[in-house]
């Protein structure tokens, strides 16, 4: 059975770069390691399994408390590599934060995931792992 880490050290945060980067191309390589320090920052942790040496699945989540949702674990972002996927690894990772928020005493778990037919494995993750589609989710560039 794969050992889910904790990013701990900049080395973790370095094993996790290319399966972030599957997600948030847009985060090169130059400024990978200060934004995810930036990120981790604000109430943030970074989990993942490893295997030959990098991340082979990641999971970034944010705790919180606010007066919608009480206190709340949002999963910002959640990867595996393409040659890591169905290992079950994403759902290993989504099943350690549920475990940690029953544990920790958190009331709900939240994500948001893009629409399109790439997603659609996703949304069957977050379906059998008994999330809802409970809203919405609104945004405008200012």
């Amino acid at each position: 059975m794969e050992i889910i880490k904790i990013a701990e050290t900049n080395e973790d945060i370095l094993k996790c770069r290319r399966a972030i980067q599957a997600l948030r191309p847009s985060l090169s390589d130059a400024i990978y390691l200060t934004e995810v320090e930036k990120t981790l920052a604000d109430n943030r942790q970074m989990i993942f399994i490893e295997e030959n040496l990098e991340a082979a699945a990641v999971t970034i989540f944010e705790t919180g408390y606010n007066l919608f949702r009480g206190k709340y674990i949002y999963i910002d972002d959640l990867s595996t590599l393409p040659e890591y996927r169905g290992k079950g690894y994403a759902g290993m990772l989504v099943d350690w934060v549920l475990d940690y928020a029953k544990k920790e005493g958190f009331d709900q778990v939240h994500l948001d995931s893009g629409v399109n037919e790439a997603r659609t494995d996703a949304h069957r993750l977050y379906l059998n792992k008994r999330f809802q589609v409970a809203s919405l989710h609104f945004v405008t560039q200012v």
